[in-house]
């Protein structure tokens, strides 16, 4: 997947004839759906494809996965609404000149309808096709615990990305929620889930160093969710992923926040060129994305950036050194 060219003008005129007829960009959801869209059910998925083309042929691939439950339904809304911020960023700056975008959702194995939605990698609109196919579920299982060791299980084994299998880059991997992850991979779930059937349950530590392999990964925490201050929270994400922990106090900001991440990651920006860019589209997002950066723009300087984030060999790039 992966042809075509994203058009805001395209996204506009969507946008003015839902806002003429009072149709949801979420149309599946809201019109009272109860089950996992056939196009975004991982059960059977052998692989998501981020394949280089004669439209992209350096491609890269990007996952967003988001938690839908409780108060971080509006995620989705938030990112379907901000779309062309991210890609006028990615595209217009000169970010990434070929970017592969999939979106999902992450719920609970144990409880939910939808424990997992996966959508493709897609360079044209139709990334928001695919959002607005997710089933806004709302539930969660009462605990502060979500599914994303399923998540990140799919995205280590069922995808295929051309920017690491041909050019040894690693592509990016955003989680946003407010949760921890199960500390193991269950099989069991995996086979009512996905499909496969491991020969044993997977601990979270390995399958996060796993997808490591092949992506940057990023856990983005936003205020205002129901469990953003808590300091388990934050020490569970913190030892899996290090700096790649992205605290940010603005929801609103979220794409303005991958796109400047991603810009970081690729050279392609330092910080303080990235808030210009935002101040010159007009965004108002820029003070909660240098707060939100500010760390892993530190990061970033020579003298931090051969250190090992957990759970990379020694002998691999850091996650904010591109190959």
């Amino acid at each position: 997947m992966g042809s075509g060219h994203w058009s805001t003008d395209v996204y506009a005129a969507r946008a003015s004839y839902r806002a003429s007829t009072g149709a949801s960009a979420f149309a599946y959801s809201d019109g009272g759906a109860t089950t996992v869209h056939a196009d975004l059910d991982p059960f059977g998925v052998t692989v998501r494809e981020s394949r280089d083309s004669d439209d992209h042929p350096e491609s890269l691939a990007i996952g967003v996965l988001f938690d839908v439950t409780g108060s971080m339904r509006r995620v989705p809304r938030t990112l379907q609404s901000r779309l062309p911020d991210l890609l006028g960023l990615l595209l217009r700056k000169g970010y990434v000149e070929h970017p592969h975008i999939l979106f999902g959702a992450v719920g609970d194995a144990t409880c939910d309808r939808a424990p997992l939605q996966i959508g493709q990698f897609e360079a044209d609109n139709r990334m928001e096709d695919d959002l607005g196919k997710i089933l806004l579920e709302g539930g969660g299982g009462g605990q502060m615990t979500e599914s994303y060791e399923l998540a990140l299980y799919f995205m280590a084994r069922h995808t295929a990305i051309d920017c690491f299998d041909r050019r040894g880059r690693r592509g990016y991997l955003f989680m946003i929620g407010d949760e921890l992850a199960y500390p193991k991979v269950k099989r069991r779930e995996v086979a009512k889930v996905i499909g496969d059937e491991p020969p044993a349950d997977i601990p979270t530590a390995e399958i996060v160093r796993e997808v490591q392999r092949r992506y940057d990964v990023y856990y983005i925490i936003p205020e205002g969710a129901y469990h953003a201050g808590s300091r388990e929270l934050k020490d569970f994400w913190h030892d899996l992923l290090g700096q790649n922990v992205i605290y940010l106090d603005d929801l609103d900001a979220v794409s303005e926040t991958i796109a400047l991440t991603v810009g970081l990651g690729e050279d392609a920006i330092d910080l303080g060129a990235g808030l210009d860019h935002l101040s010159e589209t007009g965004s108002d997002a820029g003070a909660s994305v240098s707060r939100a950066l500010a760390r892993l723009d530190a990061s970033r300087a020579p003298a931090a950036v051969s250190s090992t984030p957990p759970g990379l060999d020694a002998s691999r790039p850091s996650s904010t050194t591109r190959l």
